[in-house]
C-alpha cells in the first residue's frame, strides 16, 4: 500500500481566532493544541516517514478534541481538525500495511457510520475498493446515504456514483444499484440515463460470464465422464490379456476343460447332448491348431499387451 496512498489532507492554519471577551480562556489552547498535533502528524507521514508515530500522533489530537474542546468553539473548526486527523491516520494506517484496521479505527472517532465526513468515507471505499475489499464498505455506505443529513450534503452525489463504481458493480448488487439511481435525487435525467446504461452492460456481462461458467461446467463433467470411461475400457483390456496369456499358458487339456466351462456358463452348452459333438469336434480341431501355432517359434499368434 505505500505507492497507493493518497497525500495527507493539508492541515488548517488559522482555525483560532483572536479571543473575544465572552469566550473562556480555554477554548484557544484546546485548538492550537489539536492543530499542532495535525501539523506534528503530517509533518512525520510526509517528511520523517514515521507512520506508527504519526497514527499515535493523531490518536492523541483525536483524544485531545474529544475531552477538551469547548462548547463556544466553532462547530467547524474541531470537526475540520478532526476530519484531517482521520485522513493521516487512514494513510499511516494503509502504509503500514494495517487497511483492514481502517474502518474501525475511523468509527470509534465517529461512532455511526452516518456521521462519517465525505471526504473520510471516500477515501475508505477508494481503499477497499483498491484492496479488493469492498463488501467491507457496502453497509457503510448504505447508512450514510440513506441518512436524510446527508442528501442534501454538496458531496452526495459523487459518494453515490462512488458506491454504485467501486461496491454495488463489483460486488454484483444490481438490483440495489438500479433502485438507488432511479429514486434518488442527486441525478440529473441525463446522470440518470447513464447510470442505468452501466448498470445494464453489468448484467449482460454478469449473464456472459455464468453461462461461460456453465459451460465450462458442462465441458468438465463431461470430460470427467470419458475420462472413467477410458479407464473402464483400459482396464477391461488389462484384464482381457491376462485372462488370454493365463489361459495360453495353461496345458491343452486343461485349456479344452476351461473352454467347455466357459460354454457351459456362457452360451448354456450341454455337453452331453448329441447336438452338440459336432461342435466338440470342431473346437477340438481349432484347439489342436491354436496349440500348434502356440507351440510353433515360426508361428506364434500375435498377442498384444
Amino acid at each position: 500500500m505505500r505507492s497507493g496512498a493518497p497525500s495527507p489532507a493539508a492541515p488548517p492554519r488559522a482555525l483560532a481566532g483572536p479571543l473575544r471577551s465572552s469566550e473562556p480562556a480555554r477554548a484557544a489552547p484546546v485548538r492550537s493544541a489539536a492543530a499542532a498535533l495535525l501539523e506534528e502528524a503530517a509533518d512525520l507521514l510526509v517528511v520523517h516517514r514515521d507512520f506508527g508515530a504519526a497514527l499515535r500522533t493523531c490518536e492523541r489530537a483525536c483524544r485531545a478534541l474529544a475531552c477538551g474542546a469547548p462548547a463556544e468553539e466553532p462547530a467547524g473548526a474541531s470537526l475540520e481538525v478532526k476530519c484531517s486527523l482521520c485522513v493521516v491516520g487512514i494513510q499511516a494506517l494503509a502504509e503500514m500495511n494495517r487497511w483492514r484496521e481502517v474502518l474501525s479505527w475511523v468509527l470509534q472517532y465517529y461512532q455511526a457510520p452516518e456521521k462519517l465526513p465525505p471526504k473520510v468515507l471516500e477515501l475508505c471505499v477508494l481503499l477497499y475498493s483498491k484492496m479488493q475489499e469492498p463488501a467491507a464498505m457496502l453497509e457503510v455506505v448504505r447508512a450514510w446515504l440513506q441518512d436524510p443529513d446527508n442528501q442534501g450534503l454538496p458531496e452526495y452525489r459523487a459518494l453515490v456514483e462512488l458506491h454504485l463504481q467501486r461496491v454495488l458493480l463489483p460486488l454484483g448488487c444490481l438490483s440495489e444499484a438500479e433502485e438507488l439511481v432511479v429514486d434518488s435525487v442527486a441525478f440529473s435525467d441525463e446522470q440518470r440515463l447513464d447510470a442505468l446504461q452501466a448498470i445494464s452492460t453489468a448484467r449482460e456481462q454478469q449473464k456472459h460470464e455464468h453461462s461461460g461458467s456453465e459451460e465450462a461446467q458442462k465441458l468438465n463433467q463431461e470430460g470427467s465422464s470419458s475420462h472413467k470411461f477410458l479407464s473402464l475400457l483400459m482396464s477391461l483390456r488389462r484384464l482381457w490379456d491376462f485372462v488370454v496369456s493365463h489361459f495360453f499358458s495353461l496345458p491343452f487339456k486343461k485349456s479344452l476343460v476351461a473352454a467347455l466351462v466357459l460354454c457351459l456358463l456362457v452360451a448354456r452348452f450341454d455337453p452331453a447332448s448329441p447336438s452338440s459333438l459336432p461342435f466338440l469336434y470342431k473346437l477340438a480341431h481349432i484347439f489342436h491348431r491354436i496349440r500348434e501355432a502356440v507351440s510353433s517359434p515360426l508361428g506364434q499368434l500375435p498377442i498384444q499387451n
